[in-house]
């Protein structure tokens, strides 16, 4: 089947407003659930990560109560013990596109430290888009769209319709107010066509090849989207 490229964040960190580095890296039910959907549809996953370091789990994101329960976090732990991708990351600035069918961004706070302002990873996203390959983003993995800035200064997204995880939700979780900058407010200002939905719940937008989810919950209608790119 095909080969489907994997972004993840190299940060372990996130620096908040004061100073301060709150532990963080990627969300395991962003990368677990699609990596699931296309493995069981017979697709081959390749993990890319800044400098091919292996990335971070956020380990609130093994916690019950991100998980439906004890049960459910030791799954999703289990899961990831069995991702050997997850292990053997290439380096994102060696990543050929050709070699790909699709792109796939998950989140966690960590883009938001470091794929927001990563030149590699904003030429990758430039050519997914105008290759026109599928090019999915769920929750703070759009942060990445920040850095997807063409020759002429404008960002590559300014005029698509896209979501991600939104002030409300932020704010509910806690961070809003110690944040340096908010994710919906910066794609916004970098012209993206921001649509959101009720916290929390399940929400996709399409617009051509992009297909984007608000929250960890969106992980699983994403992933359906981009299996029905796939074909």
């Amino acid at each position: 089947m095909s080969k489907i490229l994997f972004v993840l964040t190299g940060a372990d960190r996130w620096t908040l407003a004061d100073g301060t580095a709150h532990p963080t890296g990627f969300w395991a039910e962003e990368a677990v659930v699609p990596y699931r959907a296309l493995k069981a549809a017979g697709h081959e996953i390749v993990v890319a990560t800044p400098g091919g370091v292996v990335p971070t789990i956020d380990r609130a994101s093994l916690a019950p109560e991100f998980n439906g329960g004890q049960e459910g976090a030791e799954e999703i732990a289990r899961a990831l013990d069995g991702m050997a991708e997850l292990r053997e990351p290439v380096k994102l600035a060696e990543v050929d596109l050709d070699d790909f069918a699709a792109v796939f961004y998950p989140g966690g706070h960590g883009p938001m430290e470091d794929l927001a302002v990563d030149a590699d990873s904003g030429r990758l996203l430039v050519a997914a888009l105008d290759s026109g390959k599928p090019l999915a983003v769920v929750c703070h993995g759009p942060a990445a769209l920040l850095a997807a800035v063409r020759a002429d200064g404008s960002n590559a997204f300014a005029g698509y319709r896209a979501t991600a995880f939104t002030n409300e939700e932020e704010t509910q979780s806690g961070f809003a107010a110690q944040a340096r900058w908010l994710l919906q407010d910066r794609l916004t200002e970098a012209g993206v066509d921001l649509r959101v939905s009720a916290p929390w719940g399940p929400y996709v937008v399409v617009d051509r090849n992009l297909v984007t989810g608000q929250n960890p919950a969106s992980s699983a209608p994403v992933a359906q989207e981009l299996l029905k790119k796939l074909g």
